[in-house]
């Protein structure tokens, strides 16, 4: 069942910011090795921040501290068994698909999407939701479920939200691969420890709306390429799985995962669309990024019942697109904005 959330209209004054020739770069994800999304940010642990500016796209230097994480060199993982655990988990990471997709050697379980989707280069990229501290934030209490919650759990979740699957075994060999690959990613990272990158980026808040249709411009121009003019992506020759992954529709993430929160998708898309695009040299607009993201997210695809998540409205994220709320803020603004407002109330409130 495939679930679409309204469309934000745009009115007359807002369309009048915009001229004609203004979105001509677009967000191109032409991914190979990498592409688009799971559900959440499994390996940042971090939670809603709302310390934002609104205004965005004021030209400053971007620079990556000298200190910053750097995904651990493959020539470092041991011999043995314990290195072709971590060998198989980076394998199931980057080709879930072939593993547990609709033509899966192991399980059909899965919608055809990878883990690498958007947890880029394996989980190794910064701002591309690494698996930096993912292990070393385990265990931790999750504001969605309200749960102690443990890894193997956080990987069920994926599968159920942004694979749109079933859970595959926890304590099998596959989930504890996954889970090898993972700690080794992040040797020496220490529970808390704050890094640089390792979710994707919290853009400032814009101070209207992202809008659809100018998102709409943006895909037509630049993304339906490689995505197709409905965004079912571009099939491997044995259909096994995606050269160019589905970014709506039924082999699409589900409307519970994290990347269906226009602030996740947003900046993602700004770090790593289109392809080549980085940290240091981004491609688009702050404001284009949020525009993508609404008209992706405005899109039908597959409905989670998500009647349990956010049970603690306190700590519901500000875009979360599903009701209900802790404030008198429709669900249109939660899913597109404007934030701002939003995030004063509820500084008033505390």
């Amino acid at each position: 069942m495939l679930s679409k959330r309204p469309t934000l209209k745009t009115d007359s004054t807002r369309s009048s910011r915009y001229r004609a020739g203004s979105f001509l770069l677009g967000f191109l994800a032409a991914l190979m090795s990498i592409s688009f999304t799971m559900c959440g940010s499994p390996g940042s642990g971090n939670t809603e921040t709302d310390s934002l500016q609104t205004k965005t796209d004021q030209p400053k230097e971007r620079k990556i501290p000298a200190d910053a994480w750097q995904a651990p060199d493959t020539a470092t993982i041991p011999t043995g068994e314990q290195g072709e655990m971590i060998r198989y988990g980076k394998e199931l990471l980057a080709h879930t698909s072939k593993y547990f997709g609709p033509k899966g050697t192991i399980g059909k379980i899965s919608n055809g999407m990878n883990c690498q989707n958007c947890h880029l280069d394996a989980g190794g990229k910064l701002f591309g939701n690494n698996y930096a501290s993912f292990i070393s934030s385990y265990p931790k209490v999750s504001n969605r479920s309200g749960k102690l919650t443990v890894p193997s759990v956080r990987i069920a979740e994926c599968f159920e939200r942004s694979l749109a699957g079933k859970v595959p075994d926890t304590t099998g060999k596959e989930v504890q691969a996954m889970l090898a690959y993972m700690k080794w990613m992040g040797t020496g990272i220490k529970k808390g420890q704050k890094l640089f990158g390792n979710a994707s980026e919290k853009l400032p808040y814009m101070d209207h709306a992202a809008d659809p249709e100018q998102g709409k411009a943006v895909y037509i121009s630049k993304c339906k390429v490689c995505h197709g003019n409905n965004g079912e992506g571009i099939q491997l020759a044995d259909k096994s799985g995606y050269t160019y992954p589905p970014l709506w529709g039924d082999h699409s993430y589900n409307d519970g995962a994290g990347m269906y929160r226009i602030s996740n998708l947003a900046g993602f898309v700004k770090n790593n669309m289109p392809f080549g695009a980085t940290y240091l040299n981004p491609q688009l607009s702050d404001e284009e990024a949020w525009n993508v993201a609404a008209f992706i997210n405005s899109q039908p695809r597959p409905h989670r019942d998500q009647q349990h998540d956010w049970a603690n409205l306190d700590v519901k994220p500000i875009d979360a697109p599903f009701g209900p709320y802790a404030d008198g803020y429709s669900e249109e603004q939660h899913k597109f904005g404007p934030f701002q407002p939003i995030v004063d109330a509820k500084r008033k409130k505390s």
